[in-house]
């Protein structure tokens, strides 16, 4: 399974990437993850790749054609080429306040979609647009790479030392609504 994840310098993305990977991990799978980003500053475009699989990755290269395309934020569709190899059966998941039909229109494609409005979710929850938890939520009901009561423990686990604990139950509230509200 390839993940190409598209947002913006301060969404997340970079954490909502390592979490992803650190539950994959602790499901017994094997995992390459990493970001690409220049010296950018903060709201500037950046990706990030993850691979899942049940045997050990030799690829060290970032994901060309990618199963799961997340988009964490929205304003990137129509500026930044975020269609760029898929396949028939690939997966978009997008930050989108349209529907999955609109989300294809704007997009030009004619594969499965799933949007959320995330920010909003992550406004209501958190008290800011941070939208990785949100999208991860919203990843995982998509396409069930990890398990969602796993997911949850590898967020506590992270921000634990990191976050108040108030910040942490947030965290886990925006995951939740993420997986329940995604189209």
């Amino acid at each position: 399974m390839e993940l190409c994840w598209h947002g913006r310098g301060g969404q997340g993305l970079v954490t909502a990437n390592e979490i992803l990977a650190e539950t994959a991990i602790a499901s017994g799978k094997y995992v390459k993850a990493f970001p690409e980003f220049g010296p950018e500053r903060m709201g500037a475009p950046i990706r990030g790749f993850t691979r899942i699989s049940d045997k050990p990755i030799r690829v060290h290269s970032q994901v060309y054609e990618p199963d799961i395309v997340v988009i964490m934020d929205g304003t990137l569709v129509g500026k930044v080429d975020v269609t760029r190899g898929l396949k028939k059966d690939s997966v978009v998941v997008a930050n989108y306040t349209g529907s999955p039909k609109e989300l294809q229109d704007a997009l030009g494609i004619d594969v499965e979609c799933h949007t959320l409005d995330a920010n909003r979710i992550a406004i209501d929850e958190i008290g800011k647009p941070m939208v990785n938890t949100v999208m991860l939520g919203a990843v995982i009901k998509a396409c069930p790479v990890v398990p969602y009561d796993m997911l949850e423990d590898q967020i506590t686990t992270k921000f634990t030392g990191k976050l108040a604990d108030k910040v942490i139950v947030k965290n886990l509230s925006a995951l939740k609504r993420g997986y329940n509200e995604v189209q």
